[in-house]
């Protein structure tokens, strides 16, 4: 993201993606903006570059969030076993029709690829539960979670005003002294 982007450029909205208004027939005449409507740099006359910066791409939001480290490597590897099975089944399926001698180790190769491709779909399921339970705390208002983070953060708040109150009187009974006794 360069600096245009991050300054926020003629052309975007107040979410900060690209909104073009097409007139009639689809031509490209106007740009629309967070402060209304704006014209393009070439329309103006002179074609200045700087004030109508239009970018390559436009990043939209992704749709789901990515999916954890460890669920993402299970999911891979699922997705390639499974891959290598249903290539094996193929394969032992035109070994079968041709009828070679090497129908039937593919045949048991390919069973053998079910178990471990079945393995595999149940080991995403399971590495995805295990990581909601480790590190998805659940972000609702009524999360127990985050009551006892506002709760903790309170006391700490209040055992620092204490002390900085202690150390305050600490300091004023030190100035106002007149003996030393």
């Amino acid at each position: 993201m360069g600096t245009a982007e991050r300054r926020g450029t003629p052309g975007e909205d107040l979410g900060g993606r690209l909104t073009e208004r097409r007139g009639p027939g689809g031509d490209r005449g106007r740009w629309e903006t967070a402060g209304g409507r704006g014209e393009r740099a070439t329309e103006r006359g002179g074609g200045q570059a700087g004030s109508a910066y239009r970018p390559l791409w436009i990043e939209e939001e992704a749709r789901r969030r990515r999916m954890p480290d460890p669920v993402r490597t299970a999911a891979v590897r699922a997705v390639l076993i499974i891959s290598v099975t249903l290539i094996l089944a193929m394969v032992a399926f035109l070994c079968t029709m041709a009828e070679t001698w090497l129908a039937f180790p593919m045949v048991l190769s390919s069973i053998a690829g079910t178990v471990v491709a079945t393995w595999g779909a149940l080991d995403v399921w399971v590495t995805r539960q295990v990581w909601n339970q480790r590190n998805g705390v659940v972000s609702a208002p009524s999360s127990t979670a985050r009551a006892l983070r506002r709760e903790r953060r309170k006391s700490r708040r209040q055992a620092k005003s204490a002390a900085r109150a202690q150390e305050r009187i600490r300091r004023r009974g030190a100035a106002g002294q007149l003996s030393h006794s």
